[in-house]
C-alpha cells in the first residue's frame, strides 16, 4: 500500500529530523512530497514553499511548531489525509479538534520511530 506522505516543515539542513524523515521515507520506497521555508532538494525529493494541491496524500507528518501550523490548517484538511502525525514538539490541541471535526485520524508519535519499527 502506498502511504504517500507530505512532510510539512521540511528542512534542507542535514541535522533536522524532517530531513532524516525524508531520507527514511525514500529508503522505504514511500512516495514523498515536502513543503518547507526554502526550496531545494533532499534525497531526490523537491521541497516546495507553496501549498500545492496534492492527490492521494495518506499521511501528513508535521515538523512545525503549533504557531507555525496555523496557516496550514485549511490546507491540511483540504488534502483529506488518512492521518496526521504530530512529531515531538508539534503537539497542537487546536489542530486536533479541527482534524476530529473533519474525521481525520491523528497521532502523537515520531515518524522516524514508526518507520524504524515497521509501524508506519
Amino acid at each position: 500500500m502506498n502511504k504517500k506522505t507530505l512532510v510539512l516543515g521540511a528542512s534542507l539542513k542535514p541535522g533536522r529530523y524532517s530531513n532524516y524523515a525524508i531520507h527514511k521515507l525514500v529508503e522505504e520506497h514511500i512516495e514523498v512530497v515536502a513543503i518547507g521555508n526554502v526550496t531545494g532538494e533532499v534525497a531526490g525529493v523537491k521541497i516546495d514553499t507553496e501549498k500545492l494541491p496534492h492527490e492521494d496524500i495518506h499521511t501528513v507528518t508535521l515538523y512545525l511548531n503549533p504557531k507555525n501550523q496555523i496557516p496550514y490548517y485549511d490546507y491540511i484538511v483540504s488534502l483529506k489525509p488518512k492521518r496526521v502525525i504530530f512529531n515531538p514538539g508539534t503537539e497542537n490541541p487546536e489542530l486536533y479538534k479541527i482534524l476530529k471535526e473533519n474525521d481525520i485520524n491523528f497521532e502523537t508519535a515520531c515518524s522516524l520511530v514508526l518507520l524504524s519499527t515497521n509501524q508506519y
